[in-house]
């Protein structure tokens, strides 16, 4: 008997060198080959959307479908072989072989749904790059909700097929099964299928969109994702928020990346020894530093809002266009000293704080008021 007709585990040595052949060269040429089969698939693709990088699609597809293929062809490769004998035993009412078997076929479809996977990935950096190119907003989170929701459907799908193809479970009868055991479950899970309705209430009603500054309740910062379950906020101090959707669709959510315009207010009390045509001069100063910074400025008032026996209050409201905070304290700060330069310039002072100090006279009972000034 020649070498290679030598029988090893009821397989000879010419069958089991070249599965082991099969699998070296597929390991080698894994990567080579996914390249080139992604190249072909992009062929199509490219004509559709001209705007996608050939880069970024070998990018997200490259690696799952390299491995696909190793895992398919390697276990299709060893299905030739003749299962041992001597191996096989039951498990569990369950022979090894056939145990071998489905744990085959569950990987190569856990494979196949990383490689669907990727291809979403794909389809929804397609769309994100087009949402992009136009100012609605709504777009861009619209695709990110779907992309997750797709992923998870395909996640359920692809368990279904698991158990279907691999374990061979009749999944009619486990539906049925499941969809009694789903009421109770619902019930358990009644805060997370909210959630659930309030984030598609969110991306149709668009109260908000990521990137926003928004308030809600306690929590204030810039919206960085919203899932399926939460909303996740990034506040002042830097740390990461997650909000239920519930709470961001019921509570009231000030959204401050959406107003109009931005408002600032300054109160100056002016001491009473200041002459009044020097007051007059000094809001008509206010009046013109706000007129020469239109269209930062879009509207402005400045006027006598109180007078009492020891001060003239002189309001300023002005409003800005909504731009970066880091603008506004700018111009605020530019307002504050043009203010404090119109003080000194009409030679006007800033009034003191007043406490009125009740005296009482113990032997009438009566109270002699005494105003006295404190600094």
């Amino acid at each position: 008997m020649k070498f290679p007709d030598f029988t090893i585990l009821d397989n000879n040595i010419r069958m089991l060198l070249l599965v082991f052949v099969i699998i070296a060269i597929v390991g080698m040429f894994r990567k080579w080959l996914s390249k080139h089969i992604a190249s072909m698939l992009f062929i199509p693709i490219q004509q559709r959307w001209t705007s996608v990088e050939k880069q970024q699609f070998t990018g997200l597809i490259i690696k799952p479908l390299g491995r696909f293929l190793a895992v398919l062809i390697s276990i299709l490769a060893i299905g030739r072989l003749n299962f041992p004998t001597s191996f096989i035993f039951n498990f569990y009412g369950l022979s090894t072989e056939m145990i071998l078997h489905a744990v085959g076929k569950c990987l190569i479809l856990i494979y196949f749904i990383w490689v669907v996977q990727s291809f979403i990935d794909f389809i929804a950096l397609v769309l994100d790059i087009n949402a992009k190119a136009t100012k609605d907003k709504g777009d861009d989170q619209l695709i990110v909700f779907f992309r997750d929701f797709v992923k998870a459907i395909i996640y359920i799908i692809g368990v279904l097929f698991i158990l279907k193809i691999g374990f061979r479970v009749d999944v009619g009868a486990l539906l049925t099964g499941l969809s009694i055991v789903g009421a109770a479950l619902a019930l358990a899970a009644k805060e997370s299928i909210e959630n659930l309705i309030a984030s598609f209430i969110i991306f149709f009603d668009k109260p908000f969109f990521t990137g926003d500054v928004v308030k809600v309740n306690s929590v204030s910062g810039t919206v960085e994702h919203i899932g399926l379950r939460s909303t996740r906020i990034r506040t002042n101090d830097q740390t990461l928020v997650s909000v239920p959707n519930k709470q961001m669709v019921d509570g009231i959510v000030d959204n401050w990346s959406m107003r109009s315009s931005r408002r600032a207010e300054f109160k100056i009390e002016i001491s009473n020894t200041g002459k009044t045509f020097n007051i007059e001069q000094f809001i008509a100063t206010i009046k013109s530093f706000l007129e020469n910074k239109k269209p930062v400025v879009t509207k402005y008032t400045a006027f006598i809002t109180d007078f009492n026996k020891s001060s003239v209050t002189v309001t300023v409201e002005y409003f800005t266009i909504p731009f970066e905070m880091d603008d506004f304290l700018v111009v605020k700060q530019q307002t504050a000293i043009c203010i404090k330069e119109a003080l000194e310039a009409h030679q006007l002072k800033m009034a003191n704080p007043t406490t009125d100090i009740n005296i009482f006279n113990s032997d009438s009972g009566s109270a002699a008021p005494v105003s006295s000034s404190i600094i």
